[in-house]
């Protein structure tokens, strides 16, 4: 009775700020299958990779984070996200060590497989877990330890879901999300219900063989949404590699480039023009390339206007 009086006492004399009872803490959220139970808000939280750092951001969680991973390893830091990061330190430029993480005091990990973590590695949940460190999997990326059902943009929302509840920024998360869903409805209402059967997109990510994305990687939810059709939708991985053979048979009209690391996009549409194999297929022919950056690529905040561009690129005609 005494905390409900002071409750009700603080509400009314700071009304802007959330008091945070049992209706808040303690939370367990779902990851890859695993439940996983907070007792407050982690406030030495670290993010791994570009866009998992997007999504805190995207959330306001700045003040919860002792650090981020990963990023420049493979990427550029803009000059907008160098701003938001201020004072926040990088720990490592790709996969961060244990020892790292225990050194950063970190009582956190946002982090997915192989985004951040691997199989059988050092820095996985069960290796963390012991010392105090809890993670939570970014959604995607749960095909590498278990079934899950192909890649969709709700593998994005579901992700904010679990941020909101674990911060209990629930609200804010459920903005984005609804504001989300609203923009693609806009992009939707542009485009023709029978084009995503019938454009063919291939996504060239780096590599000979080609490394690509499947039937669980982000991009395939984007292509789909954008009004087009992953030529290889139905091939049971994430990123994976494929043969050349595989991609003149299945002929795009449409490749989208991946941006980052040091060889280039354009550097890559020249390698393309340049395969022997290529040269009959309808998106070298036609010259129609759409790139990328990788954090529009992988799941987070910036799929949503990569999806407007994809759609722009695929049906230039409906804009």
């Amino acid at each position: 009775m005494f905390q409900c009086v002071i409750r009700g006492f603080l509400a009314a004399l700071f009304p802007s700020v959330p008091i945070l009872g049992a209706q808040a803490y303690p939370v367990t959220v779902k990851s890859c299958g695993r439940a996983v139970t907070f007792d407050h808000a982690p406030r030495h939280a670290v993010s791994f990779d570009i866009n998992m750092t997007e999504m805190m951001l995207a959330l306001g969680l700045e003040a919860h984070m002792a650090g981020y991973a990963g990023i420049t390893g493979w990427n550029k830091l803009t000059p907008e996200l160098q701003t938001r990061l201020k004072g926040i330190p990088q720990l490592a430029e790709k996969y961060p060590s244990r020892e790292v993480l225990l050194a950063a005091n970190t009582d956190f990990y946002f982090a997915g497989w192989n985004y951040g973590m691997k199989v059988g590695g050092d820095v996985t949940p069960d290796t963390l877990v012991p010392f105090g460190i809890q993670v939570y999997e970014l959604t995607e990326s749960c095909i590498h330890i278990m079934e899950k059902p192909p890649v969709s943009m709700e593998d994005m929302y579901t992700d904010l879901r679990a941020l909101g509840a674990i911060f209990h920024v629930e609200d804010q998360a459920e903005r984005l999300i609804a504001g989300y869903r609203a923009r693609l409805g806009q992009i939707g209402e542009k485009i023709a219900p029978k084009d995503a059967a019938d454009l063919r997109v291939f996504v060239y990510d780096s590599g000979n063989p080609p490394f690509t994305a499947a039937k669980y990687a982000m991009p395939t939810a984007m292509i789909e949404a954008a009004g087009g059709h992953n030529i290889l939708d139905e091939v049971n991985g994430s990123w994976t590699e494929v043969d050349w053979e595989e991609l003149v048979a299945r002929n795009p009209q449409v490749i989208v480039i991946i941006d980052y690391g040091k060889i280039s996009a354009e550097q890559k549409i020249d390698f393309l023009k340049r395969v022997p194999a290529l040269t009959g297929v309808d998106a070298i022919r036609d010259n129609r390339f759409v790139v990328l950056d990788y954090d529009e690529a992988t799941p987070g905040p910036r799929n949503i206007e990569a999806i407007a561009k994809l759609a722009r690129a695929f049906h230039p005609e409906a804009f």
